[in-house]
Order: C-alpha cells, then sequence, then structure tokens
C-alpha cells in the first residue's frame, strides 16, 4: 500500500480491520496543475481525499466567472460525492491547483463498505457532517461578515494557502473583487 495512503488512513482512527478494507478498495491518481478532474455535467461516480497538493471546487456564474466554493488541502476529503452530483453528473468543477496526488475510490464501493462495517459508515458520515458544517458555516459567514472578517476567518481555516493559491480564486471565493482583496490585505498589512 503507498505510504501516503497507509498515513492517511491512521489519521481516520479506523481499526486495522477496517483500514484494510478501506485500502483495499482505494487507488492512487495524479494531476498537473490547471487540471480539472470533475467536470460540472459529467458521469462522476468517486470519492477523493487528498494526498497532496492543493485544489479548488468552483462553478461558473451566469457572467462566465469562476467563482470558487471550497478549497482542499492534504489530509482532508473533498466533498463528498453525494454533495457535489445529482444521479452522478457532477454540479461542480474541481480543479488541481497545484500538482495534486489523490486517494480514489468508487462510491459503490464506499457503500458497499457502509453497509457492511459500522466503523466504517461512522467515519463516512463523519466526513458527510463536517462537509455539511463548513458549507453552513460559509454562507452564514457570506451574509453576516464584512469583507475584512472573511478574509481574517479565512487565513484562520486555510494558513499559508493565502501565499499559494491566486488570489482571483481566494477573492472570489470570498465573495469580493481582486481589487477589494489587494485593498483588505494591504490594509491589514499596516496595521
Amino acid at each position: 500500500m503507498d505510504k501516503l495512503i497507509s498515513s492517511l488512513i491512521k489519521n481516520f482512527s479506523l481499526s486495522n480491520a477496517s483500514s484494510k478494507q478501506l485500502s483495499d478498495v482505494i487507488s492512487t491518481r495524479t494531476f498537473n496543475t490547471g487540471d480539472i478532474f470533475v467536470k460540472k455535467g459529467l458521469i462522476e461516480s468517486n470519492e477523493f481525499l487528498m494526498l497532496e497538493g492543493i485544489c479548488r471546487s468552483y462553478v461558473i456564474d451566469s457572467d462566465g466567472n469562476e467563482i470558487t466554493l471550497s478549497f482542499f488541502t492534504p489530509n482532508k476529503a473533498i466533498s463528498p460525492n453525494l454533495t457535489r452530483t445529482k444521479k452522478n453528473i457532477s454540479i461542480l468543477n474541481i480543479q488541481a491547483i497545484t500538482s495534486v496526488k489523490l486517494a480514489v475510490f468508487s462510491s459503490n464501493d464506499l457503500m458497499l463498505l457502509m453497509e457492511s462495517n459500522r466503523e466504517i459508515e461512522i467515519w463516512a458520515n463523519q466526513i458527510l457532517q463536517k462537509e455539511l458544517t463548513e458549507k453552513v458555516d460559509k454562507e452564514i459567514a457570506q451574509i453576516s461578515l464584512n469583507a475584512k472578517d472573511r478574509l481574517l476567518t479565512f487565513r484562520n481555516q486555510f494558513p499559508l494557502l493565502e501565499n499559494m493559491v491566486p488570489h482571483a480564486y481566494i477573492a472570489s471565493y470570498l465573495g469580493i473583487t481582486n481589487v477589494s482583496l489587494s485593498r483588505l490585505r494591504r490594509d491589514l498589512m499596516s496595521k
């Protein structure tokens, strides 16, 4: 088994037997910077765990602008298939911002493991719950916080990411323009 997968699975706090069952259905895939490995409108039936790199999910608005929904960093699950598809058709895009290595397994394999292994079921449900909680937290922040506080929240949630990804992605994630982000960053540095 790949050392990165072994390390990632250890972080799940699963028993050896459950870890083995999960690792048996996982393979790895790599993508280059800029690759879009999940495309809106196409069939997608996999689950992804980040091993290396940074990626983002995004949609394109009615004006043709890319709006970043989420960022994903190592040792994190990418949004579960259930939350990013309708009838296994992707409702968003996922793009590698840097070169990326992923642990990949089919949603069907996960469902079968969840049916036969309570520990894996709990683990998968915790990932889903975390995803939904993060989405609600982001929605509330978008509505209730000013741009400066949204940037500070982003910095807390994703330390160092601000210096690793294009600022246009961060601005769209925060719901502000690139100019506003530059101004906020400059104002925060001067304090």
